[in-house]
C-alpha cells in the first residue's frame, strides 16, 4: 500500500552541502526528512516559487523528453530504504503503457516539482521511518 505524502518544508543549510526535505503525510500526522544535494534543494525551491531559470535545468530536461516521447509522469513512489538510503520510482504512463523507472528521491521530487505530482511512500518505508 502506498500513502500519499506532500513536500512540507525544505531546509537549505549554505554551509553543507547536505539539505533536508520533510514529506508529511497528506491525510495524517507522520512525517519525516530526507536528506539530499544542494543541487535538487535548489531546483525543488525555484519551481515551488515559480522561478523560471530560463533555459531547460536538468528536471525540466528529463520532463520535456517524457512529453516529447508521449508520455505523462503520473506519481513518484518512495519504495524502499535499505541502509538508511531511500530509493525512489517515477511512474510513467505511456500510451497506457506504465513504465516504473527507478530514481533517487531528490530527482524524482525536482522532477515532480515541474509539474506537482503527487508524491507517495510505500507503507512500509513510512512504518520505518516514523
Amino acid at each position: 500500500m502506498e500513502i500519499e505524502m506532500e513536500l512540507s518544508r525544505i531546509i537549505i543549510q549554505e554551509t553543507t552541502d547536505q539539505q533536508i526535505i520533510v514529506l508529511k503525510e497528506r491525510f495524517g500526522d507522520r512525517a519525516f526528512p530526507i536528506v539530499i544535494g544542494i543541487s535538487e534543494a535548489l531546483a525543488i525551491d525555484r519551481r515551488l516559487k515559480g522561478i523560471n531559470p530560463g533555459r531547460p535545468l536538468t528536471h525540466d530536461l528529463l520532463y520535456n523528453v517524457i512529453i516529447e516521447m508521449d508520455g505523462h509522469l503520473e506519481k513518484i513512489i518512495i519504495n524502499d530504504l535499505r541502509d538508511h538510503t531511500f530509493y525512489a520510482q517515477l511512474v510513467i504512463d505511456r500510451k497506457g503503457e506504465k513504465l516504473v523507472i527507478d530514481s533517487r528521491p531528490s530527482d524524482a521530487i525536482a522532477l515532480g516539482a515541474v509539474n506537482n505530482m503527487p508524491i507517495f511512500v510505500a507503507e512500509h518505508v513510512l512504518d520505518n521511518v516514523c
